[in-house]
């Protein structure tokens, strides 16, 4: 169950990755969370209170970024620990980072059973895109949510964050009343390769998944 605080729902969400997918810039761009952040000295953790309001009022995710030490391997379990919610990120051009994705999933997972999952596809602002539409299968076969964003340009930064909030919340009609106080975009994105981005996608849920297993 969500902590409250002043009558605020909070929620612990997890973010994951390989280094060097941008989650510390995705979550750096709230500037109150920013603000407000804590250092958790014994994981070596950063925790940003994000929050956002909505039609039933205010929501609250405590997001946790390990400050870097997934470089060095796995994450302690306490990382995970209480998770309620989980961001898993790669950067669209580093392949590798997503072949990586099926890990983090499994050691999320592991530990945190049946949490609302979001697979972020980061750097959508940088022309060179390695990790195409098509290839991008991995929430289909898990039931999570996809979204491409860039966090320098904040496109789609609130999207994660809706869909969580509503299936935390059981409330599918769940809006964002007010935009979060972001830091000014670093880069813009073309809307004209965002529109065909976002049409690559679509095409791609329609197709069937590939038979081979091999991320598994």
């Amino acid at each position: 169950m969500a902590e409250q605080d002043q009558g605020v729902p909070k929620f612990k969400l997890v973010l994951v990755g390989d280094g060097g997918t941008g989650k510390t810039t995705f979550v750096k761009r709230h500037q109150t969370g920013e603000f407000e952040k804590r250092y958790i000295a014994t994981i070596g953790v950063e925790v940003h209170p994000l929050e956002f309001v909505t039609n039933k009022g205010k929501i609250l995710f405590n997001a946790w970024d390990t400050a870097g030490q997934e470089k060095f391997g796995g994450l302690r379990d306490g990382y995970y620990i209480q998770g309620q919610c989980a961001i898993i990120m790669f950067d669209v051009t580093s392949r590798i980072t997503y072949k990586n994705v099926p890990n983090w999933h499994r050691d999320l997972v592991r530990v945190c059973e049946n949490i609302p999952i979001v697979l972020c596809g980061n750097k959508v602002d940088i022309k060179e895109r390695k990790v195409k539409a098509k290839t991008i299968t991995f929430h289909r076969k898990k039931n999570l949510q996809y979204y491409d964003i860039s966090a320098k340009s904040n496109y789609n930064f609130e999207k994660p964050f809706l869909w969580l909030a509503r299936k935390l919340t059981g409330e599918p009609n769940l809006e964002f009343t007010e935009a979060p106080a972001l830091a000014p975009p670093e880069v813009q994105v073309d809307s004209g390769l965002m529109q065909q981005y976002n049409q690559e996608m679509a095409a791609a849920a329609a197709m069937p998944l590939p038979e081979e297993d091999d991320d598994l």
